[in-house]
């Protein structure tokens, strides 16, 4: 959106209160498979004993179902004090280890090649300083380190909005409404020429861009 354009310029764009407990128990009632998922596809890269950060994490259900998956160390960083409080709860309520920390993605409290992988869904295009950002996810991976990034196309079509809309609405006003809303999130993020941009300036070896629907997979290697 063009509000939340104009906001990042100036601040990293987090949840907080009502809303972040509202978007709690919106991901647990009607996320947890694209969470899964999320997970079954990082765990490609990972082997035991992998250290994995998730980047703003909300809940923190991506990094409950890797848990769950394997004996990894995962830390899971978010700039809401609210959702690290959510995240600590939601984890301890299904018995796996995660170090839930607040932080902000531009300036992160981690020594320099620490991490196996890195991940972050839905929060790329809150980021003020994306490139800062790219620059200290590089800093905190390992060698051979990979970085997922899943977020929403700012070029995605009509046609395939109209598709995800339909994924989660079968009726008429609230399909029209979900392709609204995803419409107008969809102008908050960035095109996959943007990253491309975004990630020019950094010193990742490769990136690898996938479109599915209107989210674009971002693979960085280390």
């Amino acid at each position: 959106m063009v509000l939340m354009r104009l906001i990042r310029k100036f601040k990293n764009i987090g949840i907080s209160g009502a809303f972040a407990r509202w978007y709690d128990k919106n991901t647990k009632a009607n996320r947890i498979g694209e969470m899964q998922s999320y997970a079954k596809e990082v765990s490609k890269f990972i082997t035991e004993q992998s250290t994995v950060l998730e980047v703003a994490p909300g809940p923190g259900y991506f990094a409950i179902e890797l848990a769950k998956m394997g004996n990894y160390h995962i830390t899971g960083m978010d700039i809401s004090l609210d959702f690290v409080e959510i995240c600590k709860t939601n984890a301890q309520h299904e018995k796996v280890t995660i170090d839930f920390i607040q932080g902000n993605v531009s300036e992160m409290p981690f020594d320099e090649c620490f991490f196996n992988f890195v991940f972050c869904s839905a929060a790329f295009k809150n980021f003020k300083e994306p490139v800062k950002s790219l620059t200290e996810i590089y800093r905190v991976l390992r060698k051979d380190g990979v970085c997922l990034i899943v977020d929403m196309n700012r070029e995605s079509s009509k046609e395939a909005l109209n598709e995800e809309a339909s994924k989660i609405s079968k009726t008429g006003f609230e399909r029209w409404f979900m392709r609204t809303a995803f419409k107008g999130l969809c102008k908050g993020a960035h095109s996959k020429k943007e990253i491309e941009e975004m990630v020019k300036p950094t010193l990742f070896q490769k990136c690898d861009i996938k479109e599915e629907g209107i989210t674009l997979y971002i693979y960085l290697y280390k």
